[in-house]
């Protein structure tokens, strides 16, 4: 089994910064793409960024520019680095993560989400 834990999350204004960390543990034998999604009230959970084991990115073009994806791979960790949040960044952030268990097999995991509010 695997487990993500997201951390980071909370209320700012408009304008503002956050940074959200996400840390893979468990059964891990290599972690292959790993992304953010958000999911805000009313609404279906979409892709925010995502990034390759060799840190190819890519973001929704209503990110892009302000918002940042990263990870370390020797700490099984990834990160989203938020700037010039807008109030319709309002979301709960959810981390997700290909992991490769071994015998075990690859599974897509997801963390248990991460509540992001802008205020205007």
């Amino acid at each position: 089994q695997v487990q993500l834990v997201e951390s980071g999350g909370g209320l700012v204004q408009a304008g503002g910064s956050l940074r959200l960390s996400c840390a893979a543990s468990g059964s891990i034998f290599r972690i292959n793409a790993m992304g953010w999604y958000r999911q805000a009230p009313g609404k279906q959970r979409e892709l925010v960024a995502t990034i390759t084991t060799g840190g190819s990115t890519n973001y929704a073009d209503s990110v892009r520019g302000r918002f940042t994806i990263s990870r370390d791979n020797a700490k099984n960790t990834e990160y989203l680095q938020m700037n010039s949040l807008k109030p319709e960044d309002t979301a709960v952030y959810y981390c997700n993560a290909e992991v490769d268990s071994g015998v075990y097999g690859v599974r897509n995991y997801w963390g248990q989400g991460t509540q992001v509010t802008v205020s205007s």
